[in-house]
């Protein structure tokens, strides 16, 4: 069993989706720690409900990143985490602190990597006419959404669809591919060797595993 520590800014439905997969024993973790920028994150309320430590640490009350990052380690450390999960977090996180976690740091972003990173992905998903959008595990390095692709799933675009419904249905299947990849971690499967994902071994395509349903 690992010990898994959550960075969150928001509503935290990833964390409810790894609380889900824990309680289900599908994922062979305890979640030791939940760590908010935002001391009105409902992701915290989540984390409170079962009994799980929260912590808050304001970017506000930091003069820069650098600053802000170092205190960040001095929260998480303590925790002894094996693995940390970015859900919803929305800090552009420092080298150093990348350097810190290297291999043990995993985020989901919503969009097809390497197509859209960044923000608003699945109405530009939508505007350049891509038949799908989708959602890729992933792990952090220095590059911001540029990390070695682990798991990804792909949804299909239909007619109608906004950024607003699309992101929906994406969200849903973020909350199965996510816990899976932490699940791989957790088992021994997964690992970061020289920048490069591997799965059993064996090097993961550029785009990581495909996620079927």
């Amino acid at each position: 069993m690992i010990n898994i520590v959550v960075l969150l800014s928001g509503s935290g439905s990833n964390l409810q989706a790894f609380i889900d997969a824990v309680n289900a024993q599908t994922l062979d973790a305890k979640i030791v720690a939940v760590i908010s920028n935002k001391a009105d994150a409902f992701g915290l309320q989540r984390a409170q409900q079962h009994n799980i430590p929260t912590e808050i640490l304001s970017h506000k009350d930091f003069a820069n990143r650098d600053s802000f990052d170092a205190a960040l380690i001095e929260k998480i450390d303590p925790y002894k985490p094996d693995l940390i999960i970015l859900a919803g977090f929305m800090r552009i996180l420092t080298p150093a602190f990348v350097q810190h976690y290297r291999g043990k740091l995993l985020n989901i972003h919503p969009s097809l990597l390497p197509k859209y990173p960044g923000l608003n992905t699945h109405q530009r998903a939508i505007d350049a006419g891509d038949s799908h959008g989708g959602a890729t595990v992933h792990f952090v390095t220095e590059e911001l959404d540029g990390g070695p692709a682990i798991l990804q799933a792909a949804v299909a675009i239909q007619a109608g669809d906004d950024g607003a419904t699309l992101a929906a249905r994406v969200l849903r299947i973020e909350h199965r591919i996510y816990p899976q990849a932490a699940q791989w971690f957790a088992s021994g499967r997964l690992a970061l060797r020289d920048n490069q994902a591997y799965l059993n071994g064996e090097l993961l395509p550029p785009n990581g595993a495909t996620f079927t349903q």
